[in-house]
């Protein structure tokens, strides 16, 4: 009996109008398992409109769409009356919709609101059904730790102004100092210096910045040498939260876990916290007159003799020289580390030279320069010079020479001073973010990035590693295209049995025994270790760099598997006697490194990059380079379809291949983990730069070492392009064709360090010309970062994300500022919204991520990681929310009508039944429970980002620390658009294959596609996907098992209009599995979970 053919009909209780008949009947269908198709049949429930319009799942229009949307480039803000509404420049005509198919969801999902414009106080209709909590309530069980904010504590009396951001002197007015702890001072100008007009406010401050500090600290540094290499945000983690200079925001109470680690002042005086949202020019030049830190070393030489060279690299190659200082500047605001300068050995006056030019979001009071000696174990401070923001807010150029002061506020040492300059450039100055994707040929793509854009070629994006024919709706595109549904491991499963000169894959974790391919015959059965181990014999070059997990093993026969369960050891004996090369590269941290920093890397940080990489027909008996990068790996757990099935395929598409880590214990009848990712497949010459992180991961990773120095070239294994006249390089492909309406942009970004690869130059000082950023002791390409930050700051629609986690921006959070989770994308994304508040515009984010991260939910790693996600989104929440205040639309519109985050997940009805015989703990286990209740999360892996459907991101890199820094995980993802499908060239809707995209993971998500969809930024379509979302929930929450057609679902948290986050009503904890759903943080701070 076919498991997708049942009897039953889908009953739709819980506020749901019953169908009178089955809305998804599954009409033949030729593939294996049978999934309904589009159409489906159209229920006989009110549409959101009459028309007569076939129900063809097509785009049926031939004419231009009967609407436009002239958001002009540079919109005047449109001032607003009573009540306050933002103007919205579409009409949208349901009744004239080119979409016949939106009719689909009739049976599923109640009509849309029919008022087009936005109503001061938006009421769901009656109709519709709502979940049965009110985002009004107080919820008096809930206690929470943090503190709330300035603003959030008793909003309702706070004036409107014309800023989108609360004017500092009334949110300082009511703040104060004790007299007896004035202010810290900025750092006068040395006496060789230029002179320097120091602005003051006579507005006093009270600041966690500025309280009580132990006798140990200064300026939240702490005045010791065992200080860990991230430092918190400045030296370690186990400082203060409320440290470091706050925003409005930040709650004026310790946090339970503060120690002793604030901010001495030293001089009658106050500081104004602004916010800086622009980019910083930063000169670094040099210091004079440091003082020695390094005595205590000496005297230890002199005591037991000379120090083994190995112990630290500071001593080699100077055993016989002066032991002194070896000093690095590290520049800090708001809390989070900006920069840091190389570290130059055993100079009491090194001359840096160099320079910054950083992206900046963040509220403070002053700009740190803080001096320090590299040491053994970690660093020692030395010294701070401290730049009022005030000098700077103006964008003036503030330069000159500064005496380095000491944790008593005097000279760390007499005549020690630092040379440097500092300017701001605001964001409403920077022209380069106003012109979102440009489409002329002087457009150069992201700046400052390693990989230059690349242009021509083409890209195939793909959702899940398999998309059955018919499975989604067709979608029409601009030019009469039709977007065609990727499939992406048969894609790759044919790309590697074509390949004859070269197969090249990266992999977090690669397993011989996979199959690529489950519904096409004889290929099913052929798993990637067959097919790799048979084109070796064919004399191709098959290399595979994988991440050695330190707790997987093979000694003397002792075999373990490790906790990631990544196969790596198991992968390596399958190709041990074959052709195949595997190269097991743990995840190292340098010589160079402190001993900790060094342990800290080598065990929780791992090689994330997912690339496959092999030689193509180019035509003409030449070959070239293509090249497939994304989320999936190419091991257990990741095949699935948009059905994302839990029980139905167990002994079918996914027998021998179950993966749920959330159990433990027995897992039979258990449902899989259904798996949700993004790839893509590059043509072009950015598929040579892919080639070029390959062939520099190889080299690093398999540099002899030891006695193996002795043997002949370790590079053999790489085949050199050019000696291989049949494969065309880079600079021969023909030039970009500008009047091809399909071409391609591309561009590579990675986040990974010089200890990870070889070719970054070996100076320092020459890191500028690679584009690279200099840390302590190493060099980084963070280009990951900077894409997202130049994308979110370009954005002027909508953004649109799916990503396996969602944490940072902690500098601003309301407590555990000082977390180090520093990366700007959760900020930027809330400051972009208040921009468009502030200037009356439309402007929407869709964030989906995983319900709980991958594994056990009350675990304690699970629980942080949650916590951190709270954290974020609260701080993004009332971001926006004193947005709203600032242009009097509190009342017109609450936070959740611009930012909005989802879940997946779905259920089944004939699901596994329980035998019977269960023990009552086995029932109510989470095993028993998810078996009886027939349902699981769909697991978000992806890591994309789609911008106004004419910019795409897309990689390994999870929006978190641990991606983004380049110094922990190693990561690498593509940014492409089509020149011919942007808003510079169109002056409206972009309708390539990145809308395409969009359309077909909404249709995926959804189960339907509607018209609203194509005008993501519009207040109809924020609310209508959030209805959709929360209706899902309620289906997925509910105790009756019903089967789900969309899988989108409203993340379960509630969000008041003022933008503070709690757990819904009665949900605290996820549905069969527990754990809170806002986490739970106990214990020491640690970099594991951001």
């Amino acid at each position: 009996m076919d498991p997708y053919r049942s009897p039953y009909s889908y009953p739709y209780h819980h506020g749901y109008p019953p169908p009178n008949q089955d809305p998804y009947a599954p009409p033949p269908y030729q593939y294996p398992y049978h999934f309904p198709q589009y159409p489906y049949q159209s229920p006989p429930y009110p549409p959101p409109t009459s028309h007569s319009a076939p129900l063809d799942y097509s785009y049926s229009h031939s004419g231009p769409i009967p609407y436009q949307y002239p958001y002009p480039d540079s919109p005047n803000p449109v001032p607003h009356t009573s009540p306050p509404t933002i103007q919205h420049h579409g009409s949208f005509q349901y009744g004239s919709s080119p979409y016949p198919y939106q009719q689909s969801l009739a049976g599923h999902y109640p009509p849309p609101e029919s008022n087009s414009q936005a109503s001061a106080t938006y009421q769901q209709p009656a109709e519709y059904p709502s979940f049965e909590h009110s985002i009004h309530n107080s919820f008096p069980g809930h206690n929470r730790q943090e503190s709330t904010s300035s603003l959030g504590a008793n909003t309702d009396s706070i004036p409107s102004h014309a800023s989108a951001y609360p004017p500092l002197d009334d949110l300082l007015s009511n703040v104060h100092l004790s007299d007896t702890r004035p202010t810290a001072p900025a750092s006068p100008l040395a006496p060789s210096g230029p002179p320097l007009s120091t602005s003051t406010s006579s507005t006093e401050l009270q600041s966690p910045a500025y309280g009580h500090a132990s006798p140990e600290s200064f300026y939240g540094y702490s005045n010791n040498s065992f200080s860990s290499e991230w430092e918190g945000p400045y030296w370690g983690r186990t400082d203060s939260s409320n440290h470091s200079v706050v925003s409005p925001t930040a709650s004026f109470n310790a946090s339970d876990h503060s120690q002793t680690m604030q901010i001495v002042p030293f001089q009658k005086g106050s500081l104004r916290v602004l916010l800086l949202h622009g980019n910083l020019d930063i000169w670094v030049c040099d210091a004079k007159n440091l003082p020695n830190m390094d005595m205590f070393h000496k005297t230890l030489g002199d005591m037991f003799g000379k120090l083994p060279v190995n112990v630290t690299s500071k001593i080699e190659g100077h055993m016989n020289g002066k032991i002194t200082s070896d000093p690095y500047v590290s520049i800090a605001i708001g809390g989070a580390v900006l920069g840091r300068t190389y570290v130059i050995s055993n100079d009491e006056n090194p001359v840096w030279m160099q320079h910054f030019y950083v992206p900046v979001a963040h509220y403070a009071a002053e700009v740190h320069f803080v001096v320090k000696d590299n040491d053994v174990v970690g660093s020692q401070l030395i010294g701070v010079v401290a730049i009022p923001v005030e000098q700077i807010y103006l964008g003036q150029k503030i330069e000159g020479t500064y005496p380095i002061l000491n944790n008593n506020g005097k000279p760390c040492k007499p005549g020690a001073v630092l040379r440097l300059s500092i300017q701001y450039t605001p964001m409403e100055k920077l022209s380069f973010y106003h012109n979102r994707v440009g489409a002329g040929p002087d457009y150069l793509g992201v700046p400052g990035t390693y990989f230059p854009l690349r242009k021509g070629g083409t890209v195939t994006l793909y959702q899940d590693a398999h998309v059955p024919d018919g499975c989604l709706p067709n979608l029409k595109l601009d030019n009469g295209m039709t977007y065609v549904h990727g499939k992406c491991w048969n894609d790759i499963f044919d790309a590697i049995r074509q390949a004859t000169r070269l197969i090249y894959i990266t992999g977090w974790s690669v397993w011989h025994k996979v199959r690529l391919v489950r519904d096409a015959g004889t290929a099913s059965d052929c798993t990637l270790g067959d097919i790799l181990r048979s084109k070796s014999q064919e004399g191709v070059r098959v290399l595979l760099l994988i991440w050695d997990d330190p707790t997987s093993r093979s000694i003397l026969g002792y075999k373990t598997d490790g906790i990631m369960q990544t196969h790596d050891e198991e992968t390596r004996r399958f190709f041990k006697h074959s052709s195949v090369q595997v190269l097991l590269c743990p995840r190292v941290a340098g010589k160079r490194h402190s001993w900790i920093r060094q342990k800290e890397v080598g065990t929780i940080y791992t090689h994330h990059q997912k690339t496959v990489i092999v030689d193509a027909d180019a035509g003409g008996n030449r070959r070239k380079i293509i090249a497939f990068l994304g989320g999936l790996d190419l091991c257990d757990g990741r095949y699935d379809t948009p059905h994302h099935p839990l029980f139905r395929t167990l002994q079918t598409q996914h027998k021998d291949d179950y993966h749920n880590p959330t159990f433990t214990g027995t897992v039979a009848g258990c449902p899989r983990e259904p798996w949700h990712d993004l790839h893509c497949r590059i043509d072009g010459p950015a598929a040579y730069d892919v080639l070029v992180n390959f062939e520099e991961r190889w080299l690093k990773a398999a540099k002899p070492h030891g006695i193996k120095k002795l043997k002949m070239s370790y590079d053999d294994a790489l085949l050199r392009l050019e000696r291989i006249p049949d494969i065309i390089g880079i600079s021969d492909f023909p030039g970009v064709n500008e009047n091809d309406p399909e071409a391609w942009h591309v561009q590579i970004f990675r986040s990974i360090d010089s200890n990870s690869v070889k070719g970054f130059p070996k100076d320092p000082k020459d890191a500028t010309s690679k584009n690279l950023v200099c840390g302590k002791n190493v060099l980084i390409d963070m280009s990951i970062h900077t894409a997202y930050v130049k994308a979110i700051r370009a954005a002027q629609h909508f953004i649109y994300i799916e990503n396996q986690y969602f944490i940072g921006s902690s500098y601003n959070w309301n407590s555990y500022r000082d977390l180090g989770a520093n990366n700007l994308i959760p900020m930027e994304i809330a400051l972009k919204i208040a921009s468009k508040i502030k200037a009356n515009e439309r402007f929407a984010a869709y964030i989906v991520v995983p319900m709980y991260p991958e594994g056990v939910p009350t675990g304690a790693a699970t629980q942080r990681i949650l916590f951190w996600q709270h954290k974020t989104m609260q701080m993004m929440y009332e971001t926006i929310y004193r947005a709203l205040v600032e242009a009097g639309l509190e009342g017109a519109f609450q936070p959740q009508d611009f930012l909005n985050f989802f879940c997946l997940g779905n259920r089944e009805v004939d699901g596994s039944e329980s035998s019977g015989l269960e023990s009552p703990s086995a029932a109510n286990s989470p095993q028993g429970l998810s078996r009886r209740n027939g349902r699981f999360m769909i697991y978000v892996h992806s890591k994309g980002m789609i911008v106004d459907d004419e910019y795409v991101i897309l990689g390994s890199a999870n929006i978190n620390q641990r991606s983004m820094e380049g110094t922990r995980d190693t990561e690498i993802a593509m940014g492409a658009y089509q020149p011919h499908h942007t808003w510079a060239r169109k002056l409206s809707n972009p309708h390539g294959q990145i809308h395409g995209y969009r359309m077909s993971l909404w249709a995926e998500h959804l189960g339907v596609v509607e018209e609203c969809f194509r005008q993501p930024e519009s207040i109809e379509c924020v609310r209508r996907v959030k209805q959709m979302a929360e209706m899902n929930w309620k289906q997925f929450a509910a105790d009756e098992v019903t089967e789900m057609r969309g899988h989108l679902l409203k993340y379960p948290v509630e969000v008041d209009r003022k933008g503070k986050v709690r757990p819904l009503s009665g949900c605290e904890s996820f549905p069969d599995v527990g754990g809170n759903i806002v986490g739970s943080f106990l214990g020491i701070q640690e970099n594991l979970t951001i």
